[in-house]
């Protein structure tokens, strides 16, 4: 491609090709249709230049995996409402039949099985446990002060 660098900041012409084209105003018809036949094919080198450019970083993105491909931008399907209530009338259909086949054995009733009455402790047996609680904190502590 043919460029130039810009020199001069009141040069708005970019391309070679097109600094010719404006600079012979004057020139014949043949002359601009090469000078065309030239931009057309410097936009082609373009194109070709960005689909090489595409390939390229869709290989990249495909290797890691992070990439996004042209798949994910594609628009999210939209049901009616009437094709959404359908679905899950069918939906409720298929768990009702599931569940209807999958019925649990009936457990025979619990009286037949008498339960054990809760025990409880008596008022003496919890005194003596709450004593017995009270001498083992009491050695605790008393060997903390020792170490102290």
């Amino acid at each position: 491609m043919l460029h130039t660098v810009l020199t001069d900041p009141s040069d708005v012409f970019q391309s070679y090709t097109i600094k010719n084209a404006v600079q012979t105003k004057g020139a014949r018809m043949s002359n601009r249709t090469a000078v065309l036949q030239e931009l057309r094919e410097e936009r082609k080198e373009a194109q070709a230049q960005v689909e090489k450019l595409d390939q390229a970083i869709s290989v990249i993105e495909s290797l890691d995996g992070t990439g996004t491909s042209a798949k994910t931008n594609q628009p999210v399907r939209v049901f009616s409402l009437a094709s959404r209530r359908k679905m899950a009338v069918a939906q409720k259909a298929r768990w009702a039949k599931i569940r209807k086949e999958s019925r649990p054995v009936a457990v025979k009733p619990a009286a037949a099985t008498p339960a054990k009455p809760k025990r409880t402790m008596s008022a003496a047996a919890r005194k003596k446990i709450a004593a017995a609680q009270r001498a083992r904190w009491a050695k605790v502590r008393a060997g903390q002060k020792k170490a102290a």
